[in-house]
């Protein structure tokens, strides 16, 4: 280091010391003694503008720069400021003094505004403090600017990877975002570096906008351009295939899904690659074939890794194995050959999360309440990516609702909450004692917390249904853990049991399931009731006559079993001036096709057949149930809160009844409503019970009064008692795990 260097360093030590003052004495002395040395300016300069005094700080800049003899001189000066300026935004940002960063950039943006770098970090400092607006976008002119760059290798490639993460979680509506995804996927592809790196950025911003946003067209739009850099990549596919499905691609989501089996080589890459086509298939309906072979494809292949056994290193592959089972109760109701599959495969996955884990198991596995007193006080944690706008929060409201707060302590925690809720996750906030929200990648973050409120039962609300939920239930931070809601058991060992009642599952049911079944003593759900908005829908609308029969169908498109629907279309067959409203989320054309090739095989006419949209809000759903006549449950996976939602209607039912969870929940929440009729153990009794109905308007009347009656002392109906049950079940769950220790 020079001498002049070394006197400059030395002023410099008081900017890093914060004395911004004596700093800019230091360096008006060292003008006035070498005014040849332009760094002592452009330190002055400096000092001023984090003194705030900015117009001061650009005079003193622009005096250093008079004395040039020519053009080349000013360009040298004009770097060595930018290098002096951009090193102190560096150095502000580092210090978390963002404003500070900023303001210098813009500085050197006036200096040289050619600097890609620099609007790069102008721009992402903007997001970060929430300035970004129209005005400063068109000042930053930050696009046309990248788009004129011919050496992409001057940008900044962990700079694009920064702001690449920011701009994702800014808004998916932003209308740059797509140019700027193009862009950089085209600069980090050109630089042949970090590109592991920004797909991953990439994967998990669109996870984000996807599960948070629910913007899964956007998300597919930012996904399809990201494919080219990694064709073959299987997080990519995965994501873009379900983003297909979630936005209404059908097709584009199974032809992705098949790409995404291709390109699978281990037996867990398999697994999930078939699962993902499978819930493209089922989402779909009119691929019943297919998907048939493609759920026999998989259960081949998840007995197969079971007796492989490996240890697998990374954790997304670990949590997708959790609900690679998801679809078997739609396809098959045999409990005793499944359900021991389901466990073998969750002993499977809990054995790499112990492996994967096995750091935050030691310090938060079995935690051990300070306070063991059997009438003390009880925490119980709710955890759920559901608590809002769907069936899981609709139902538990009402277990928040009439809480005793005297003897429970009500603590929720929300994974993945959504930011278009209508209110009901503050509702679900207000009615906790504690409420936690979290995004992804914060697993751990929430055992820790579990941990730290020393929660002593863990109630899990999504079961199979999502799986970060799985993972840390696998970790067990509560040293009491249950299932209750979501889609049956999960099959994990560390949960202790699973709440049901005597009808939702039979009597040897336990023979099969790995947690220990908890019975209810008459219902192991219940509500007060459902919102229901006006009508929208007009027999007139749909020409229907006033005198025909109308039929019901509601569920999604998964639950669309062929062999089933066949049955409903018999119904129809026998009743006369009947007809068939099918609603539910799946591939309109596909589901069409569907009917019509069943409508075909029955001599059914297909203009029996009314395709309906789905409905703006679930209150206006429920109250278009008023059209029906008779609503036709589906199986082997029954209606769950469409089912509560019909009897709450008072619409006459038909259920047929199975052996698994999923086959019986219509069953048993018509026992708990006050009902039989409508109850079938056939495909015959089914098909009986649908016609009669349909024939017998008396019949119906007298069911519609019973459900009416019902509603008031049915169990099905009396939340509180019922909240009640669920305490007096937590208590005697506590007071057995007291004993035990």
């Amino acid at each position: 280091m020079n001498n002049q260097s070394m006197k400059v360093e030395e002023g410099y030590q008081y900017i890093i010391q914060g004395d911004y003052q004596k700093a800019a004495n230091y360096f008006e002395q060292a003008i006035e003694t070498e005014p040849e040395l332009k760094l002592n300016y452009w330190y002055l300069g400096l000092c001023l503008l984090l003194q705030g005094e900015e117009e001061e700080a650009t005079l003193t800049w622009f005096l250093g720069m008079g004395e040039a003899d020519d053009d080349a001189e000013i360009e040298v000066w004009t770097l060595e400021l930018s290098q002096v300026l951009r090193e102190e935004a560096e150095r502000q940002e580092q210090l978390e003094e963002k404003k500070l960063a900023w303001t210098i950039r813009q500085h050197l943006r006036s200096i040289n505004p050619t600097d890609v770098n620099n609007l790069l970090s102008s721009f992402d400092l903007a997001i970060q403090l929430k300035i970004l607006d129209d005005a400063y976008w068109g000042e930053l002119n930050l696009l046309e600017t990248l788009e004129s760059i011919s050496d992409y290798n001057q940008i900044d490639s962990n700079l694009i990877l920064k702001v690449t993460k920011n701009i994702l979680e800014l808004t998916p509506l932003a209308r740059y975002i797509l140019d700027f995804i193009k862009i950089f996927t085209n600069i980090i592809k050109h630089q042949d570096q970090n590109i592991r790196e920004f797909r991953y950025i990439v994967v998990a911003g669109v996870i984000n906008i996807r599960n948070v946003l629910k913007r899964n067209y956007h998300a597919a739009q930012i996904l399809e351009i990201l494919l080219p850099i990694s064709p073959e990549n299987q997080d990519i596919l995965l994501q873009l295939s379900t983003a297909y499905q979630d936005s209404y691609q059908y097709e584009q989501g199974i032809n992705t899904a098949k790409k995404l089996i291709l390109y699978s080589e281990t037996l867990t890459q398999k697994v999930y690659a078939h699962q993902t086509l499978l819930r493209a298939l089922m989402a779909s309906t009119g691929y019943w074939d297919e998907a048939y072979t493609t759920i026999k494809k998989q259960e081949e292949l998840i007995a197969a890794l079971i007796a492989e056994s490996p240890v697998i290193n990374n954790n997304a592959l670990i949590s997708r194995l959790f609900t690679s089972m998801f679809f078997f109760p739609y396809f098959q109701d045999e409990p005793a050959r499944i359900r021991p599959l389901q466990n073998d495969l969750m002993n499977l996955c809990l054995k790499n999360i112990e492996i994967y884990d096995q750091d935050i198991i030691k310090q938060y596995r079995y935690s051990q309440p300070s306070n063991k007193e059997k009438n003390k006080v009880l925490k119980i944690g709710y955890i759920s990516s559901f608590l809002k706008q769907h069936s899981v929060g609709w139902i538990s409201r009402w277990l928040f609702t009439h809480h005793n707060r005297e003897n429970f302590q009500i603590y929720s925690y929300m994974m993945l909450p959504t930011k278009n809720d209508d209110g009901l996750q503050d509702w679900f906030r207000e009615k906790s004692d504690k409420s936690y929200s979290y995004g992804t990648n914060q697993n751990h973050e929430v055992v820790k917390q579990i941990h730290e409120d020393e929660i002593d039962i863990l109630v899990d609300l999504d079961s199979l249904t999502f799986d970060l939920s799985v993972e840390i239930l696998a970790i067990k931070p509560a040293p009491i853990q249950v299932t209750w809601l979501g889609l049956d058991a999960s099959g994990l060992s560390t949960i202790d049991y699973f709440i049901a009642d005597d009808y939702v599952l039979p009597e040897n049911a336990q023979d099969y399931y790995q947690e220990k079944i908890w019975r209810l003593p008459q219902t192991y759900v219940a509500v007060d009731g459902f919102e229901v908005n006006v009508p929208t829908l007009r027999r007139e609308e749909l020409d229907i006559s006033d005198d025909a029969i109308i039929y019901f169908v509601t569920q999604s498109g998964y639950k669309r079993h062929l062999d089933h629907s066949k049955l409903q279309v018999e119904i129809i067959k026998q009743v006369p001036n009947s007809y068939l409203l099918i609603k539910g989320y799946a591939d309109e054309e596909a589901t069409q096709k569907f009917y019509e090739e069943i409508a075909e095989l029955k001599g059914v006419d297909i203009n029996r057949f009314k395709f309906l949209p789905i409905m703006a809000t679930e209150a206006i759903h429920r109250a278009n149930l008023s059209i029906a006549d008779v609503v036709l449950d589906t199986f082997p996976y029954n209606g769950a809160t469409t089912t509560l939602e019909t009897l709450w209607r008072e619409i006459p039912l038909v259920t047929k009844v199975g052996k698994q969870f999923a086959a019986r929940n219509s069953y048993g929440m018509m026992m708990n409503a006050g009902i039989t009729e409508g109850i079938a153990w056939s495909d015959e009794e089914y098909v009986e019970w649908g016609v009669k109905l349909g024939k017998d308007e008396n019949l119906r009347k007298e069911v519609s009064w019973k459900l009416k009656q019902g509603k008031k002392n049915a169990p099905l109906w009396n939340g509180e008692k019922f909240t009640r049950e669920m305490e007096k079940a937590y208590r005697q769950m506590w007071e057995i795990y007291v004993d035990s220790k």
